[in-house]
Protein backbone atom coordinates (compact mmCIF):
# COMPACT_ATOMS: atom_id res chain seq x y z
CA UNK A 1 0.00 0.00 0.00
CA UNK A 2 1.36 3.12 -0.93
CA UNK A 3 2.23 6.00 2.11
CA UNK A 4 -0.23 8.35 0.78
CA UNK A 5 -3.62 5.99 1.38
CA UNK A 6 -1.99 5.01 4.71
CA UNK A 7 -1.50 9.34 5.31
CA UNK A 8 -4.83 9.81 3.85
CA UNK A 9 -6.61 7.36 6.33
CA UNK A 10 -4.57 8.55 9.21
CA UNK A 11 -6.27 11.91 8.63
CA UNK A 12 -9.52 10.65 8.42
CA UNK A 13 -10.02 9.04 11.76
CA UNK A 14 -8.08 11.30 13.55
CA UNK A 15 -10.57 12.55 15.54
CA UNK A 16 -11.60 8.85 16.60
CA UNK A 17 -8.54 7.35 16.89
CA UNK A 18 -9.56 3.86 16.21
CA UNK A 19 -6.88 2.61 14.86
CA UNK A 20 -3.50 2.60 14.20
CA UNK A 21 -1.22 1.19 10.46
CA UNK A 22 1.31 -1.45 10.65
CA UNK A 23 4.22 -0.18 8.25
CA UNK A 24 5.41 -3.57 8.29
CA UNK A 25 7.24 -4.26 5.23
CA UNK A 26 4.82 -2.10 2.70
CA UNK A 27 7.61 -0.03 1.39
CA UNK A 28 9.20 -3.62 -0.34
CA UNK A 29 6.07 -5.24 -1.64
CA UNK A 30 8.10 -7.67 -3.77
CA UNK A 31 9.28 -8.72 -0.23
CA UNK A 32 6.08 -8.94 1.42
CA UNK A 33 4.81 -11.60 -1.11
CA UNK A 34 8.41 -14.12 -0.52
CA UNK A 35 7.00 -13.50 3.43
CA UNK A 36 4.01 -14.71 2.96
CA UNK A 37 4.69 -17.71 1.10
CA UNK A 38 7.11 -18.64 3.67
CA UNK A 39 5.35 -17.64 7.01
CA UNK A 40 2.06 -19.09 5.99
CA UNK A 41 3.77 -22.85 5.62
CA UNK A 42 6.02 -22.47 9.03
CA UNK A 43 2.99 -20.68 11.04
CA UNK A 44 0.70 -23.78 10.21
CA UNK A 45 3.83 -25.72 10.91
CA UNK A 46 4.00 -24.30 14.00
CA UNK A 47 0.72 -24.99 15.00
CA UNK A 48 0.59 -28.76 13.99
CA UNK A 49 4.09 -28.94 16.00
CA UNK A 50 3.30 -27.52 19.49
CA UNK A 51 -0.23 -29.08 19.08
CA UNK A 52 1.65 -32.60 18.90
CA UNK A 53 3.77 -32.22 21.56
CA UNK A 54 0.90 -31.09 23.88
CA UNK A 55 -1.36 -34.44 22.29
CA UNK A 56 1.74 -36.99 22.79
CA UNK A 57 2.83 -34.84 26.25
CA UNK A 58 -0.93 -35.54 27.56
CA UNK A 59 -1.46 -39.56 26.35
CA UNK A 60 1.43 -41.20 26.65
CA UNK A 61 1.91 -42.22 30.10
CA UNK A 62 5.28 -42.57 29.53
CA UNK A 63 5.73 -39.03 29.68
CA UNK A 64 3.50 -37.92 32.78
CA UNK A 65 6.64 -36.57 34.11
CA UNK A 66 6.89 -32.90 35.83
CA UNK A 67 9.44 -32.38 32.46
CA UNK A 68 6.96 -32.68 29.85
CA UNK A 69 4.27 -30.96 31.91
CA UNK A 70 6.27 -27.94 31.72
CA UNK A 71 7.02 -28.60 28.25
CA UNK A 72 3.39 -28.91 27.56
CA UNK A 73 3.15 -25.50 28.73
CA UNK A 74 6.07 -24.16 26.87
CA UNK A 75 4.63 -25.35 23.51
CA UNK A 76 0.84 -23.56 24.38
CA UNK A 77 2.93 -20.29 25.22
CA UNK A 78 4.59 -20.64 21.43
CA UNK A 79 1.63 -21.49 19.85
CA UNK A 80 -0.46 -18.82 22.05
CA UNK A 81 2.57 -16.22 21.43
CA UNK A 82 2.49 -16.75 17.31
CA UNK A 83 -1.42 -16.80 17.07
CA UNK A 84 -1.43 -13.07 18.85
CA UNK A 85 0.30 -11.21 15.63
CA UNK A 86 0.98 -14.04 12.75
CA UNK A 87 -2.74 -14.01 11.35
CA UNK A 88 -2.76 -10.48 11.61
CA UNK A 89 0.34 -10.28 9.81
CA UNK A 90 -0.54 -12.75 7.38
CA UNK A 91 -3.69 -10.29 6.70
CA UNK A 92 -1.84 -7.47 6.09
CA UNK A 93 0.92 -8.87 4.12
CA UNK A 94 -1.66 -10.29 1.46
CA UNK A 95 -3.31 -7.17 0.50
CA UNK A 96 -3.35 -3.46 0.46
CA UNK A 97 -5.09 -2.90 4.23
CA UNK A 98 -2.35 -2.25 7.32
CA UNK A 99 -4.54 -1.65 9.75
CA UNK A 100 -5.13 -2.83 12.87
CA UNK A 101 -8.13 -1.61 15.35
CA UNK A 102 -6.90 0.14 18.59
CA UNK A 103 -8.14 -2.97 20.28
CA UNK A 104 -6.31 -5.29 18.50
CA UNK A 105 -3.19 -3.21 18.99
CA UNK A 106 -3.52 -2.62 22.56
CA UNK A 107 -4.04 -6.67 22.86
CA UNK A 108 -1.43 -7.51 20.77
CA UNK A 109 1.11 -5.19 23.38
CA UNK A 110 -0.83 -7.06 26.40
CA UNK A 111 -0.26 -10.75 25.00
CA UNK A 112 3.66 -10.13 23.54
CA UNK A 113 4.39 -8.68 27.14
CA UNK A 114 2.86 -10.96 28.86
CA UNK A 115 3.65 -13.97 27.11
CA UNK A 116 7.09 -13.61 26.45
CA UNK A 117 7.36 -12.60 30.65
CA UNK A 118 5.74 -15.64 31.22
CA UNK A 119 8.08 -18.00 28.85
CA UNK A 120 11.03 -16.38 30.14
CA UNK A 121 10.21 -17.34 33.75
CA UNK A 122 9.11 -20.77 32.29
CA UNK A 123 12.43 -21.74 31.29
CA UNK A 124 14.20 -20.64 34.54
CA UNK A 125 11.41 -23.09 35.62
CA UNK A 126 12.73 -25.73 33.24
CA UNK A 127 16.18 -25.31 33.82
CA UNK A 128 15.73 -25.70 37.66
CA UNK A 129 13.68 -29.14 36.58
CA UNK A 130 17.00 -30.17 34.80
CA UNK A 131 19.19 -29.26 37.75
CA UNK A 132 17.18 -31.23 40.11
CA UNK A 133 17.55 -34.73 37.56
CA UNK A 134 21.31 -34.24 37.04
CA UNK A 135 22.14 -33.10 40.63
CA UNK A 136 20.09 -34.86 42.91
CA UNK A 137 18.45 -37.54 40.75
CA UNK A 138 17.37 -39.89 43.61
CA UNK A 139 15.37 -37.66 45.34
CA UNK A 140 13.93 -35.96 41.62
CA UNK A 141 10.54 -37.17 42.17
CA UNK A 142 9.93 -36.17 45.90
CA UNK A 143 11.38 -32.81 45.04
CA UNK A 144 9.38 -32.25 41.67
CA UNK A 145 5.91 -33.07 43.55
CA UNK A 146 2.90 -31.95 41.34
CA UNK A 147 2.19 -29.15 43.59
CA UNK A 148 5.68 -27.97 43.26
CA UNK A 149 5.61 -28.12 39.48
CA UNK A 150 1.75 -26.25 39.42
CA UNK A 151 3.05 -23.76 41.59
CA UNK A 152 6.17 -22.93 39.77
CA UNK A 153 4.19 -22.96 36.67
CA UNK A 154 1.71 -20.55 38.82
CA UNK A 155 4.36 -17.81 39.30
CA UNK A 156 5.45 -17.56 35.97
CA UNK A 157 2.58 -17.21 34.54
CA UNK A 158 1.40 -14.57 37.26
CA UNK A 159 4.56 -12.48 36.86
CA UNK A 160 4.33 -12.80 33.04
CA UNK A 161 0.73 -11.11 33.28
CA UNK A 162 1.63 -8.15 35.99
CA UNK A 163 4.52 -7.62 33.73
CA UNK A 164 2.53 -6.89 31.21
CA UNK A 165 -0.93 -4.94 32.74
CA UNK A 166 2.42 -2.86 34.20
CA UNK A 167 3.79 -1.92 31.37
CA UNK A 168 0.98 -1.71 28.47
CA UNK A 169 -1.19 0.94 29.82
CA UNK A 170 2.18 3.28 30.45
CA UNK A 171 3.37 2.48 26.94
CA UNK A 172 -0.43 2.90 25.40
CA UNK A 173 -1.26 6.13 27.15
CA UNK A 174 1.73 7.77 25.31
CA UNK A 175 0.87 10.66 23.39
CA UNK A 176 1.54 10.92 20.40
CA UNK A 177 0.30 13.78 18.52
CA UNK A 178 -2.16 11.96 16.19
CA UNK A 179 0.52 9.50 14.78
CA UNK A 180 -0.65 5.98 14.45
CA UNK A 181 1.59 4.60 11.52
CA UNK A 182 3.49 1.83 13.87
CA UNK A 183 7.02 1.22 12.11
CA UNK A 184 6.54 -2.48 12.47
CA UNK A 185 4.19 -5.50 11.48
CA UNK A 186 3.06 -5.99 14.91
CA UNK A 187 2.13 -3.83 18.17
CA UNK A 188 5.11 -4.36 20.41
CA UNK A 189 6.57 -2.05 22.72
CA UNK A 190 9.97 -0.27 21.63
CA UNK A 191 8.14 0.47 18.44
CA UNK A 192 4.93 2.10 20.16
CA UNK A 193 7.66 3.82 22.31
CA UNK A 194 9.24 5.41 19.47
CA UNK A 195 5.91 6.63 18.31
CA UNK A 196 5.82 9.08 21.45
CA UNK A 197 6.21 12.70 20.67
CA UNK A 198 7.44 13.48 23.98
CA UNK A 199 10.85 12.13 26.25
CA UNK A 200 10.27 8.55 26.91
CA UNK A 201 13.41 8.23 28.96
CA UNK A 202 11.66 7.51 32.01
CA UNK A 203 9.50 4.70 30.46
CA UNK A 204 12.35 3.75 28.89
CA UNK A 205 14.14 2.85 32.27
CA UNK A 206 11.10 1.12 34.04
CA UNK A 207 11.15 -0.57 31.02
CA UNK A 208 14.47 -1.59 31.70
CA UNK A 209 14.52 -2.31 35.51
CA UNK A 210 11.61 -4.54 34.99
CA UNK A 211 13.62 -6.09 32.10
CA UNK A 212 15.79 -7.33 34.79
CA UNK A 213 13.56 -8.55 36.79
CA UNK A 214 11.62 -10.55 34.37
CA UNK A 215 14.46 -11.30 31.78
CA UNK A 216 17.39 -10.97 32.69
CA UNK A 217 16.98 -12.13 36.62
CA UNK A 218 15.70 -15.61 35.06
CA UNK A 219 18.79 -16.09 32.25
CA UNK A 220 21.30 -15.52 35.32
CA UNK A 221 19.12 -18.35 37.24
CA UNK A 222 19.73 -20.75 34.32
CA UNK A 223 23.40 -20.34 33.97
CA UNK A 224 23.93 -20.60 37.43
CA UNK A 225 21.79 -23.78 37.36
CA UNK A 226 23.76 -25.33 34.03
CA UNK A 227 26.84 -24.52 36.14
CA UNK A 228 26.22 -26.63 38.58
CA UNK A 229 24.68 -29.33 35.57
CA UNK A 230 28.22 -29.21 34.19
CA UNK A 231 29.92 -29.35 37.46
CA UNK A 232 28.11 -32.32 38.15
CA UNK A 233 28.11 -34.41 34.58
CA UNK A 234 31.96 -33.76 34.95
CA UNK A 235 32.31 -35.76 37.89
CA UNK A 236 30.24 -38.42 35.93
CA UNK A 237 32.73 -41.07 35.25
CA UNK A 238 31.39 -43.14 32.51
CA UNK A 239 31.57 -41.30 29.32
CA UNK A 240 27.30 -43.05 28.75
CA UNK A 241 26.49 -41.41 31.64
CA UNK A 242 27.95 -38.28 31.13
CA UNK A 243 26.29 -38.19 27.35
CA UNK A 244 23.21 -39.55 28.77
CA UNK A 245 23.33 -36.41 31.32
CA UNK A 246 24.07 -33.84 28.59
CA UNK A 247 21.24 -35.08 26.11
CA UNK A 248 18.74 -34.93 28.61
CA UNK A 249 19.92 -31.15 28.92
CA UNK A 250 20.55 -29.99 25.32
CA UNK A 251 16.90 -29.33 23.93
CA UNK A 252 16.42 -27.11 27.10
CA UNK A 253 19.95 -25.43 26.62
CA UNK A 254 19.19 -25.44 22.72
CA UNK A 255 15.38 -23.45 23.03
CA UNK A 256 17.00 -21.36 25.87
CA UNK A 257 19.56 -19.68 23.53
CA UNK A 258 17.13 -19.28 20.75
CA UNK A 259 15.05 -17.50 22.87
CA UNK A 260 17.29 -15.01 25.11
CA UNK A 261 19.22 -13.99 21.93
CA UNK A 262 16.26 -12.41 20.68
CA UNK A 263 14.36 -11.36 23.80
CA UNK A 264 17.08 -9.40 25.11
CA UNK A 265 18.03 -6.97 22.08
CA UNK A 266 13.80 -6.27 21.79
CA UNK A 267 13.66 -5.43 25.86
CA UNK A 268 17.15 -3.98 26.69
CA UNK A 269 16.51 -1.56 23.46
CA UNK A 270 13.47 -0.21 23.79
CA UNK A 271 13.91 3.10 22.41
CA UNK A 272 15.29 4.48 18.90
CA UNK A 273 19.00 3.43 19.38
CA UNK A 274 18.01 0.29 17.85
CA UNK A 275 17.77 -0.25 14.16
CA UNK A 276 13.83 -0.88 13.05
CA UNK A 277 14.87 -2.97 10.06
CA UNK A 278 16.81 -5.30 12.50
CA UNK A 279 14.13 -4.99 15.20
CA UNK A 280 11.81 -6.22 12.60
CA UNK A 281 13.62 -9.33 11.60
CA UNK A 282 14.34 -10.71 15.03
CA UNK A 283 10.66 -10.21 16.19
CA UNK A 284 9.91 -11.67 13.14
CA UNK A 285 12.64 -14.74 14.15
CA UNK A 286 11.06 -14.47 17.84
CA UNK A 287 7.60 -15.07 16.34
CA UNK A 288 7.86 -17.86 13.78
CA UNK A 289 10.87 -19.39 14.02
CA UNK A 290 11.67 -20.04 17.27
CA UNK A 291 7.99 -21.43 18.42
CA UNK A 292 8.60 -23.29 15.20
CA UNK A 293 11.96 -24.86 15.81
CA UNK A 294 11.19 -25.72 19.50
CA UNK A 295 8.62 -29.04 18.82
CA UNK A 296 11.49 -29.83 16.28
CA UNK A 297 14.36 -29.79 18.86
CA UNK A 298 12.24 -31.87 21.28
CA UNK A 299 11.59 -34.44 19.11
CA UNK A 300 14.72 -34.49 17.08
CA UNK A 301 17.10 -34.84 20.10
CA UNK A 302 14.75 -36.57 22.61
CA UNK A 303 14.32 -40.68 22.56
CA UNK A 304 11.28 -40.54 24.69
CA UNK A 305 9.16 -37.82 22.68
CA UNK A 306 10.00 -39.73 19.00
CA UNK A 307 9.08 -43.22 21.19
CA UNK A 308 6.09 -41.54 22.44
CA UNK A 309 5.05 -40.59 18.72
CA UNK A 310 5.58 -43.85 17.53
CA UNK A 311 3.41 -45.77 19.92
CA UNK A 312 0.55 -43.41 19.00
CA UNK A 313 1.29 -43.87 15.29
CA UNK A 314 1.77 -47.28 15.11
CA UNK A 315 -0.20 -48.64 18.21
CA UNK A 316 2.29 -50.85 19.37
CA UNK A 317 1.87 -53.63 21.77
CA UNK A 318 4.30 -51.62 23.94
CA UNK A 319 1.56 -48.98 24.42
CA UNK A 320 -0.73 -51.30 27.14
CA UNK A 321 2.11 -52.74 29.18
CA UNK A 322 2.66 -48.85 29.05
CA UNK A 323 -0.39 -47.92 30.14
CA UNK A 324 -0.22 -50.39 33.01
CA UNK A 325 3.30 -49.65 34.73
CA UNK A 326 2.20 -46.21 34.29
CA UNK A 327 -0.73 -46.48 36.54
CA UNK A 328 1.13 -47.80 39.27
CA UNK A 329 3.38 -44.76 38.93
CA UNK A 330 1.00 -41.88 39.08
CA UNK A 331 -0.75 -43.50 41.77
CA UNK A 332 2.18 -43.47 43.44
CA UNK A 333 3.19 -39.77 42.64
CA UNK A 334 -0.20 -38.30 41.70
CA UNK A 335 0.56 -37.39 38.00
Amino acid sequence: MSSSGGVEMDAANDSTFSHFILIGFSDRPQLERVLFAIILPAYLLTLLGNSTIILVSRLDPHLHTPMYFFLTHLSFLDLSFTSSSIPQLLYNLSGPDKTISYVGCALQLVLFLGLGGVECLLLAVMAYDRFVAVCKPLHYMVIMSPRLCVGLVSVAWSCGVANSLAMSPVTLSLPRCGQRRVDHFLCEMPALIRMACVNTAAVEGTVFVLAIGIVLSPLVFILVSYGYIVRAVLQIRSAAGRHKAFNTCGSHLTVVSLFYGNIIYMYMQPGNSSSQDQGKFLTLFYNIVTPLLNPLIYTLRNKEVKGALRRLLLGSRETGEARAGSRQTRGKLSW
